[in-house]
Order: C-alpha cells, then sequence, then structure tokens
C-alpha cells in the first residue's frame, strides 16, 4: 500500500518522470511514444499547479510510487469544470491499492476546487485493471473511440469514463 497521499512537489519530480517513462516506454496507458525528459514534466506540472489543478503523489518509505493529477479536459471556457484524471503507479507497487488511493483522493481534491465532472480516457487493450479501478470508483463508460492511436504496432481503442463530482449537474459551477 502507501503511507501517505499528498501534494507533490517539484522535489518530486524525477521520481514521476521516472514512473512515467515506464509507463511511456512499456505499455500503452499513454499514448505518447517518447518519453518527456525532467525538464517537460517540470513545465507541465508547473502549469497545472498553477491552474489550480491537484497534483498529488502516494509516498511509501519515503519514496514515490504513483502519482496522479487533473487537469482540464479541454481548453473551451464551457469545459471548465470537467476535469480529465491521469494516473500512474510505479511497476513494482501495483496491485496493492495505491491507484485506488491516488484516484479517492483526486476526486476529493477535485470537488474542493468545484469540479462537477472527472472524465477518464482509457486505452482499453492497455489499461483493464485501468477501466476496473475507475469503474470501482463510480466511473461509468460513456464511449470508444476504435483504432484512434498506434503505438508498440497496434491500433489501439480508448474508452472514455465519466464520474460526476460534487453536486454534478444539480447546479452552475463557480469554477471560473
Amino acid at each position: 500500500m502507501t503511507d501517505a497521499i499528498r501534494p507533490a512537489s517539484e522535489a518530486d519530480l524525477p521520481a514521476i518522470t521516472a514512473i512515467y517513462r515506464d509507463a511511456v516506454t512499456t505499455s500503452t496507458a499513454s499514448f505518447e511514444t517518447e518519453p518527456p525528459t525532467l525538464d517537460e514534466m517540470t513545465r507541465r506540472f508547473a502549469v497545472l499547479r498553477e491552474g489550480g489543478f491537484p497534483y498529488l503523489v502516494a509516498v511509501d518509505n519515503d519514496a514515490v510510487i504513483g502519482y496522479a493529477y487533473a487537469g482540464p479536459y479541454h481548453q473551451r471556457a464551457a469545459y471548465r469544470s470537467t476535469v480529465e484524471d491521469s494516473i500512474y503507479v510505479a511497476r513494482t507497487a501495483r496491485g496493492g491499492g495505491v491507484g485506488r488511493a491516488l484516484l479517492e483522493a483526486l476526486i476529493t481534491a477535485c470537488e474542493r476546487i468545484d469540479c462537477r465532472t472527472m472524465v477518464a480516457v482509457i486505452a482499453e487493450s492497455g489499461s483493464p485493471a485501468s477501466a476496473a479501478l475507475h469503474a470501482g470508483l463510480g466511473f461509468r463508460p460513456v464511449g470508444t473511440l476504435v483504432g484512434v492511436g498506434y503505438k508498440h504496432g497496434h491500433w489501439l481503442d480508448v474508452t472514455l469514463m465519466q464520474r460526476p463530482l460534487g453536486p454534478g449537474r444539480g447546479t452552475p459551477p463557480t469554477r471560473t
């Protein structure tokens, strides 16, 4: 499991970059084909934090073993209360509940900033555990994009899942 879920800091970025590098090079969990550098991951981190979005790490024995963040689903203003989640767990920590702990904390953090919907974009053939994780926390499938990605010699489908946050569509958002 994990000792703690906490907000990520710049000091965590080398470990985050290593976890993501493994995901990019060995799986279809990400559709990137070249792992970003530490400088690029630092830039991405800064953009999300400046936007007020949550970026969390799971720590075990002082080592980062996973991370999760939420960012804008799309840039247009009408989407301002909809976020897309991303969760990555170190290979050695998978299957122990780290992803669930991160996603639960991320959902709570997004509700605190008055986000109303969270969307998961899951590479179907590469992430059955991710789909199960999201379903277990109230996400429902809302569609499949067929053959939209090509990585590691295979065409990949993407499953879209979504979950309401806080009051959902019951009231207008306050997020600007």
